[in-house]
């Protein structure tokens, strides 16, 4: 099974590419513009949310075969629920918006060290996937165990985290690319979006 993982993971390497991205995108607009209100933050991140599970469903759907692809599904669900959510409340207490990017992050980095878990076996640089589970996760942490951080001190922490995720989804996403350019573990065939 983590054989049929890694094969959706490297036909769709360029879906964790738009993910990073669009989260350097959506932190570097956040550390720029910090006097933002938190409104426009949260709705920033709904995009973000949408953006990034719309991929990777684009991602789960976009396979061959009878390949397991519960876990791109229930990331992508999330993200996408998540987002959709944001938008429909946007008027929510910061506090509200704050767990919900908590609880989020949370989820989302416990999927993606259970699936670089699985890969390690697979393939060689799963610690990616597994340093972005684990910076997602660690961030969702802080944020539940802090959650009376002043609003500049927040908005910088959550640009901060965005951008090293992104770089290291980006990392992965190109990690993989690399693998199917290289030849490595040739057992999985691959097709890539032109």
């Amino acid at each position: 099974m983590p054989a049929a993982m890694l094969g959706v993971l490297r036909r769709n390497w360029w879906t964790l590419v738009l993910r990073g991205v669009c989260a350097i995108a959506f932190g570097l607009f956040a550390w720029f513009w910090p006097q933002m209100t938190v409104l426009v933050l949260l709705l920033a991140w709904g995009t973000l949310a949408c953006l990034g599970g719309v991929v990777t469903l684009v991602g789960a759907f976009a396979r061959d075969g009878g390949e397991p692809r519960w876990i791109l599904l229930l990331e992508g669900g999330m993200s996408l629920v998540a987002g959709v959510v944001a938008f429909c409340y946007p008027r929510a207490t910061a506090l509200l918006a704050l767990y919900l990017l908590a609880i989020w992050a949370i989820l989302s980095g416990i999927l993606e060290i259970v699936a670089a878990w699985r890969l390690r076996a697979e393939v060689r640089g799963e610690f990616w996937l597994g340093l972005a589970g684990v910076l997602s996760l660690l961030f969702g942490l802080v944020l539940l165990l802090r959650p009376g951080a002043g609003a500049l001190a927040l908005i910088w922490l959550i640009s901060s985290f965005s951008v090293l995720y992104g770089v290291v989804l980006i990392a992965w996403g190109m990690h993989l690319k690399r693998l199917r350019a290289d030849g490595a573990q040739a057992d999985v065939v691959l097709r890539v979006p032109q």
